[in-house]
């Protein structure tokens, strides 16, 4: 070994003495200017487990941590074409060749970006959005599947970061769940975050319950600090509703319009006890579901049950609809209601205009007012792309914005991938020339 102290370079990394093709991102930079700015635009996006298509909301974000202060400026929601949402759905099938998943993974990063440039071009452009926060499309989510091989469990999302980036040219934070799981926890429900930061109140406690594919809740006692927050997934929202509805119409209809179709049946009790006898019901949290629990399996299951007992369409749409709206009440009596007070509930998603579903939960929540994003001056479908904008300005800053109360994990952990953006990569070179 030589005795000189002096660094050691091959050739091919030897660092130039001028300037080099193609373009750098000063990181330091990158985030130090993000931070500096007193008002973000950041773009949400997310597509739930409903597999309909694109939420995008467009947020001013303001602030950090408990001084977050958001406004949405605009949303759009952009339906998957038939073809398209087939073509998701068959990523959930088990024999799914890991081909078609690679290729829609690049696929719905298309999907994502245009959806970002559609909703910024029609509020100044993509040179006035600081940052894009992706959720994706979860095609498998498994937190309490664990082996030697994943004693973390696992979960999978889609919708390629890198692509919005490149079509953009804004920074992308995106890959939101895994920074959870890996440190032990069920990476879900992520929302907790922003329900806290949206919804807590000095005096009253509060249910934030979301109606999606999968049924979730954040409950926040009066004066709730972040360790004092839980929140779990309650059972379906409205996965398993959606799944009988276009079964039983022969897939002319993909949901329960208003549930005029559950209005007109009639519940069948046997069938909404054997729903309620579900493993996933009966736990405690920390607790998240998906399509392993309320997907094409159960619905399948049902319909045949259903069907041996002479139970009309109408019928069986009512069944599911009551098992969402019981499966809610139900994790409210066992695990909410102990923990102290609830004056208000808050419903969100999709379920939330479902007439239907909506009056049989206020009929099994005595006591309580039931109200809607709305009026919060919260557009109810853009809450979800809105809670990952506030996620995603946590990651930018260098804040770790998982919550172990929520799901379980070992620590707070950071949640989300950064990907930067060209735009900035520009900026950058021009100020250094």
């Amino acid at each position: 070994m030589s005795g000189s102290s002096r660094p050691r370079c091959s050739p091919t990394c030897r660092a130039p003495a001028a300037p080099t093709e193609g373009w750098r991102v000063d990181l330091p930079q990158l985030f130090s200017r993000y931070a500096s700015l007193t008002t973000r635009r950041v773009i949400g996006l997310i597509s739930g487990t409903s597999a309909d298509g694109v939420h995008a909301a467009l947020v001013e974000v303001s602030g950090e941590g408990a001084s977050t202060c958001t406004r949405v400026i605009g949303f759009l929601h952009e339906t998957y074409d038939a073809a398209l949402r087939a073509a998701i759905f068959r990523l959930f099938a088990p024999d799914c060749p890991a081909s078609e998943v690679c290729r829609m993974n690049f696929a719905l990063g298309e999907v994502f970006a245009s959806a970002a440039a559609r909703l910024a071009g029609q509020h100044g452009g993509l040179d006035t959005v600081d940052l894009i926060a992706s959720h994706g499309q979860t095609i498998c989510h498994l937190p309490r599947h664990r082996s030697a091989e994943t004693p973390a469990g696992a979960t999978l999302q889609i919708g390629e970061p890198a692509v919005i980036a490149e079509r953009t040219g804004v920074a992308v934070v995106a890959d939101f769940r895994v920074g959870d799981v890996a440190a032990g926890g069920q990476g879900a429900p992520l929302s907790a975050f922003a329900d806290w930061v949206l919804f807590r109140d000095a005096e009253k406690g509060r249910a934030v319950q979301n109606l999606g594919g999968i049924g979730n809740v954040t409950y926040l006692p009066p004066a709730a600090g972040l360790r004092d927050v839980i929140a779990f997934d309650t059972g379906p929202g409205n996965m398993l509703i959606d799944a009988v509805v276009e079964a039983v119409s022969g897939g002319a209809l993909t949901h329960d319009i208003d549930g005029r179709m559950a209005a007109r049946g009639a519940v069948d009790a046997e069938l909404l006890s054997w729903l309620m006898q579900s493993e996933f019901i009966r736990a405690r949290p920390p607790k998240t579901a998906g399509r392993e629990e309320f997907g094409a399996g159960l619905a399948a299951e049902l319909l045949g049950r259903a069907r041996k007992r002479g139970l009309s369409a109408e019928d069986i749409v009512a069944t599911a609809t009551a098992f969402t709206a019981e499966s809610v009440a139900d994790a409210y009596r066992r695990f909410v209601l102990p923990r102290g007070r609830l004056d208000e509930v808050i419903l969100g998603g999709g379920g939330a205009y479902n007439a239907t579903l909506r009056a049989w939960i206020e009929e099994r929540l005595t006591g309580m007012r039931v109200l809607a994003h709305e009026d919060f001056g919260i557009p109810g479908h853009a809450k979800e792309a809105l809670a990952f904008a506030i996620l995603g300005n946590e990651a930018m800053l260098g804040r770790a914005a998982g919550m172990p109360s929520v799901t379980g994990a070992r620590r707070p952990a950071f949640l989300g991938k950064i990907v930067p953006g060209w735009r900035v990569a520009r900026a950058a070179q021009d100020d250094a020339t």
